[in-house]
Parts: C-alpha cells; sequence; structure tokens
C-alpha cells in the first residue's frame, strides 16, 4: 500500500493534504508525525481518525477522515521518526512546520546554522523538522531505497526550493549524505483552517451526531498548486482540484500578496481596533477600506499569468472573510509577524506597488508589537526577545520604528516614510 510521511500534523495538514488524500483514487496512507502535540498525540494515537467540519454557503458538513494509520511523537521518539523513511512503501513526504520550523536566516534564506535548534539537531539525536527530514533522507539512501518527493506546504516563497537548500545544507554540516534524486516541488496552500475552539468542537459533534474526535473545522473552499516535478508515484490529487502546473510562483504571490497580506493587517489593526475575529474586522469600514487599498497595490505587483483571475479572486477573498461562523481568531493570523510580513507586506513596496497602504499595515505590526512590548497584548513570534531589546534600546518612536522596519527587511524607507511610520505607530498605539 502506498504511503506518505508527514511532518506536523496540525489542524491545517488535516484539513489539507489528508483531505485531499483521503478523497484521491489509490487508496494512500500515512504516518502522521506530531512534533511536540502530546494532546493531539494522545487523541489520534488509538484510532487516527478525526472529524473534520468543512463550512460552505450551504451550512455545515462533517466528514470522518482516516487516512492516517500510523502516528508518532516527535518529541519522545525521533529516531522511529527517522526509520519511517526506510518503509519501502514511502513514496511522498510533505510538511507543515510554519515558516519559523524552517529556522532560515532572513537576510540569506538559507538555514541559519547557528539557530538553537539546528544547533541543538547538529549535536545530538534530531527534534527538529529540517534535523528529522535530513537523516530520514539519510536513511532511506543507506537502506537502498529510491528516492522520495518532499513537499512544503507553508507559507513561504519558494518552499521547494528552501527546504531542499536548508535540509541539504544541514546533511553537510552534520556530514550525512542524501540522494541527490529527491524531488522538493514548490507549492502553494490555502484553506482558512481557524484554531479548534471548544465551540467548535461542540458544533461539529452535533451536526456528526457522534463525539468528535480530535475535530478540525475548516471552510469549504481549497486551493492546491504543486510545481509537477515528483521523484515516482504520489497520490491523484488533482483529480480532487489540486494542480499541477510548470510554475508556482504567480499563484503563490497573488495569495501571498491579497489573501495573506490582507489577513496581517486585518489582524494587527484590528486586534489593535478591538475586534476578535476576521469577519469582524472586515465590518470595519476603515479596515475594510484598508484591505481595498493593499489589494490595488498588490495587483500591479502581480504576474501577467494570474492577471485575469484576480477579479475573480477578490470576490471569493471577500466571500469568505465575511463568514461569521469560521470565527477566525486574528490573534492566530498575527502569530510570527517578522517572519511572515516580509513576504505578504513587503514585497507590495518594492516590486512597482504604491506602497503607502503597505506602510500602514507595517505601522499596525509595529503598534501591535509595542503594546506587547508594554505588556497590554501577548506576541507570539520567533524574534519577540530581539523585538524586546530593540524596543528597550531604542533612542524613541522614530527608531524603533526604523529598525522595526529593517528587521522585516523594508528597504529603504524615505525620511518622509519614516516620520509618517512612526506617526502612524503612535496614533494606533494611543
Amino acid at each position: 500500500m502506498p504511503r506518505m510521511v508527514h511532518l506536523g500534523v496540525g489542524n491545517f495538514h488535516r484539513a489539507h493534504q489528508a483531505w485531499y488524500t483521503s478523497q484521491a483514487e489509490g487508496d494512500w496512507r500515512i504516518t502522521g508525525i506530531v512534533m511536540r502535540n502530546e494532546a493531539l498525540f494522545d487523541a489520534l494515537r488509538d484510532g487516527c481518525e478525526y472529524s473534520l467540519g468543512i463550512r460552505g454557503i450551504d451550512g455545515l458538513r462533517v466528514e470522518q477522515i482516516a487516512v492516517h494509520d500510523k502516528v508518532l511523537l516527535a518529541s519522545h521518539d525521533s529516531a522511529a521518526v527517522v526509520n519511517t523513511f526506510a518503509d519501502p512503501d514511502v513514496q511522498v513526504v510533505t510538511l507543515t512546520i510554519t515558516e519559523k520550523g524552517y529556522c532560515l536566516d532572513p537576510a540569506t534564506g538559507r538555514l541559519d546554522m547557528t539557530h538553537p535548534a539546528i544547533a541543538a539537531d547538529l549535536a545530538g539525536a534530531p527534534s527538529g523538522a529540517i534535523g528529522l527530514l535530513a537523516h530520514g533522507l539519510a536513511r532511506r539512501m543507506d537502506a537502498g531505497l529510491s528516492p522520495v518527493t518532499v513537499l512544503s506546504c507553508d507559507n513561504l516563497s519558494g518552499n521547494g526550493r528552501k527546504l531542499a537548500a536548508a535540509v541539504n545544507d544541514f546533511a553537510r554540516s552534520a556530514n550525512i549524505v542524501i540522494d541527490s534524486g529527491n524531488r522538493f516541488p514548490d507549492t502553494m496552500v490555502d484553506r482558512i483552517t481557524p484554531a479548534t475552539t471548544e465551540t467548535l468542537s461542540d458544533e461539529i459533534a452535533a451536526t456528526a451526531g457522534q463525539t468528535a474526535v480530535a475535530s478540525v473545522m475548516t471552510e469549504a473552499f481549497t486551493e492546491w498548486v504543486i510545481e509537477d516535478d515528483f521523484a515516482g508515484v504520489r497520490p491523484d490529487w488533482e483529480s480532487v482540484g489540486a494542480e499541477l502546473v510548470p510554475d508556482v510562483a504567480p499563484f503563490e504571490k497573488r495569495k501571498l500578496r491579497l489573501l495573506n497580506a490582507a489577513h496581517s493587517w486585518l489582524a494587527y489593526a484590528g486586534l489593535l481596533a478591538g475586534h476578535r475575529y476576521v469577519h469582524e474586522a472586515m465590518g470595519d469600514p476603515i479596515l475594510f477600506a484598508g484591505v481595498e487599498r493593499l489589494w490595488d497595490e498588490a495587483e500591479v505587483t502581480l504576474s501577467p499569468a494570474v492577471a485575469d483571475t484576480v477579479p475573480a479572486y477578490r470576490a471569493a477573498l471577500m466571500d469568505r472573510f465575511a463568514v461569521a461562523e469560521m470565527r477566525h481568531e486574528l490573534i492566530q493570523i498575527a502569530a510570527d509577524g517578522s517572519l511572515k510580513l516580509r513576504e505578504r507586506i513587503v514585497p507590495l513596496m518594492v516590486n512597482g506597488g504604491d506602497g503607502s497602504q503597505a506602510l500602514h499595515a507595517i505601522a499596525a505590526w509595529i503598534a501591535f508589537a509595542l503594546r506587547a512590548h508594554r505588556g497590554d497584548m501577548a506576541i507570539n513570534d520567533p524574534n519577540a526577545k530581539q523585538i524586546t531589546k530593540l524596543f528597550d534600546e531604542a533612542k524613541d518612536l522614530r527608531d524603533a520604528a526604523a529598525q522595526m522596519a529593517d528587521l522585516i527587511g523594508v528597504p529603504d524607507v524615505s525620511p518622509e516614510g519614516l516620520d509618517m511610520l512612526a506617526t502612524t505607530v503612535a496614533s494606533l498605539v494611543d
């Protein structure tokens, strides 16, 4: 029976890649690797089946997904994780570990060899995704097995190429050898999947008419665009809507600069305005107008390959953002801003766009971080310590704004732009 291995079992994987695989022909099975979430591991390891709530314009339906038949906890047994790669049935490896799980140097986009997680994995048994993947691929090669396809399914520009570079950088430093025939296609994924709350879980259970185990809520809309570059066999994902294309980049940029950019703007400006959910922020006339301006700036930076699709895509986003029942929390979207804005917002300022609304979105992020620094809000960011130090040592708000802009790679902000940035931050903080 053909098999996949997935690193980073969480809500999005179970709503997206696992759902596609469960619907595709071929009877594929997934070995799921939970990185550290012991509660999720305990919920899945006995039966592996879970309840997926899918909310569309016609209401909520629930599907029982039983595509995983093995679940491992990486933090407890990394050796077992590495050994799964030596299973001859394994043909595809997928990952959803969020941007910070790649441990990349923001300046170079390559693996940060000084990152504590990478340094720890080089010194001992691996526990992070990059170390596990490198050792797993080396174990597979030692077993004399064929190359595999490794699919990053995270919102990271050029995710396949960056993952391949990170894994190879790690392998060289660890003095291990992996097969050069392994393929790392780029991908683009999209399906809004809010954090599971007790309320959402109860709603899924009521609709299903049975106890909901490890339940996940998602939207009916889903998209998966994959570079057609595989090492071997794969599930027939295109039979259930995935697109296989020669170049993912235009689709990826459309999503990052429209969906994800708007999400970031709504998250930071919305939380500062006292909103909790995406639909509430979209109902705020000021924030709604900001979304429209942001999209206008983004549209001129996109490839002609997707230009004809933009009006319909914008309309679809409006519909998706307005669904109150999704209860998509802004605080969930606000995580990891120092990484996300570099991909989502900054390109609107350097690819032919006007950039004024993009700069306003950056100001909202800085104001959110400053409010968190003052203890008014919580911040979940891999650069939280650096941000704290930055605010502690900045000469004034203008200096802090300049350093925060530099942290996410904003290029050469003019003195007038910096004044506007600082003034906007001050108005949002107060």
